[in-house]
């Protein structure tokens, strides 16, 4: 199946723009400390009044960019503020511990790093870029005469070639540990991603467990006696003279019977275990039987036109019938659902080059946001009013036992489109599948 490439967006944790500035804090501090002890360990005092003062600067920074972070809005401008003015102070640091005869330029590696961690790979390659411009300029300024060195009582002898080979050196180390640094990141973005979704997956496991015990319970305390009256009810219906009233209050005994039984066999089908019959099926046919019978029970109103390939193609598959009706149920009822009064349902079958089958339900309904497409497959979730949020559980389960692959592609009132992609296998090697009554 084709996944589509979604641009990176800078992602910001509120816990990170913290982390950031209690960071500078820290190194700062370092220093500072590192300044003063040179200080006292040498017979001569070194005039650091300008560091002291840059020193200070990123202090009342720090203060302001705590502030703002405590503000909570526009975050994200914050910390590109920051990383700007956090490489001009550097690149000032870097002037007054005399360029290259310095070793602030270090300091640079630190906001890549930041830049990678807290916003994006492209923010990261940005700062890199941005050091590397700060950098070559001082260099060049300072050796073309165009800013004096600072200490101007030293006499520096710089040739061409040294101002060339530290600027490209430093050009290499900013980019290598932006490299370095995104490769590290996205790495543990995505362990992080795969931990989450196992998460998830437990939590869904642990809710089918629960429904485990709740569907045996239901089956067993209601099933029967629901059958019991069912069948009381029609056999007095036949059996004595009613008034039209009376039929039709009998009728809808009967119907709601029906529909409590339709809502035990999901509960089921998420739980209990059992063999199922396998067949060669046109999915197509399936899809059409489903429709139809949709239609007659007053499932598919008429405002919802549907559309699509699956009426004259043929997709033959080996698998279960009744289940792939599951499939096809839940999938149209949601679709209607997310159109009220009217529609367009598109619906087509294909066999991709790969031998696996492709199966596309589109919609155009009110869509759905990204929660919701991140918890539709949870037992009992449901976006829509009284939905008792098992359809769609059932549905991936039965994907799953086809070892097939579902995805939802949907974006908030432009519908959505639902993708199935099954492996076509030989009748010999296909698995039993486990799914319920």
């Amino acid at each position: 199946m084709k996944e589509k490439k979604q641009r990176e967006k800078p992602h910001l944790n509120k816990k990170d723009v913290l982390g950031f500035i209690i960071f500078r804090l820290v190194i700062v501090t370092a220093l500072i400390i590192s300044a003063v002890s040179v200080q006292f360990s040498t017979s001569t005092f070194l005039p650091l009044l300008p560091f002291y003062l840059l020193i200070i600067l990123l202090y009342v920074l720090s203060a302001i960019y705590f502030g703002l972070y405590i503000w909570g809005k526009f975050l994200i401008y914050q910390v590109f503020f920051q990383i700007f003015f956090d490489l001009l102070i550097i690149t000032a640091l870097v002037y007054i511990s005399g360029g290259l005869e310095g070793s602030f330029y270090f300091l640079y590696v630190f906001e890549i790093i930041a830049a990678s961690i807290i916003l994006s790979k492209r923010a990261a390659y940005i700062t890199a870029a941005l050091s590397a411009v700060y950098f070559g300029f001082l260099l060049d300024a300072m050796f073309y005469g165009l800013i004096p060195y600072f200490d101007s009582a030293t006499d520096y002898v710089v040739t061409h070639g040294t101002v060339l080979s530290n600027l490209f050196m430093a050009w290499g180390v900013f980019f290598v540990v932006a490299f370095l640094i995104n490769s590290l990141m996205g790495k543990l973005r995505s362990a992080k991603n795969a931990l989450h979704q196992a998460q998830r997956e437990l939590d869904t496991k642990r809710r089918l467990a629960v429904a485990g015990e709740v569907s045996a319970h239901m089956s067993h305390e209601i099933r029967n006696p629901l059958a019991a009256i069912s069948g009381s009810v029609q056999v007095l219906k036949d059996e004595l003279d009613l008034s039209e009233e009376q039929k039709r209050l009998m009728d809808i005994v009967v119907n709601e019977s029906e529909r409590v039984s339709k809502t035990l066999d999901q509960y089921l089908s998420l739980t209990l275990n059992r063999k199922q019959d396998f067949a060669e099926i046109d999915l197509s046919d399936v899809c059409k039987e489903t429709l139809l019978l949709m239609n007659k029970s007053g499932e598919l109103n008429g405002g919802c036109y549907v559309s699509g390939n699956f009426r004259s193609s043929h997709c033959l598959y080996y698998g279960n019938k009744d289940q792939f009706k599951q499939i096809f149920w839940n999938l149209i009822n949601n679709a209607i659902k997310s159109m009220p009064g009217h529609g367009t349902l598109t619906i087509d079958f294909s066999t991709q080059a790969d031998d696996w089958i492709e199966l596309r339900f589109r919609d155009t309904g009110q869509g759905m946001t990204e929660e919701v497409q991140q918890r539709i497959f949870e037992p009992f979730y449901s976006d829509f009013h009284a939905g008792k949020g098992i359809g769609m559980s059932v549905v991936k389960r039965i994907v799953d036992d086809c070892k097939g692959k579902i995805e939802i592609h949907s974006d908030l009132n432009s519908g959505t489109e639902i993708v199935i992609a099954l492996p076509q296998k030989e009748q010999e090697s296909q698995p039993q599948l486990i799914m319920g009554d």
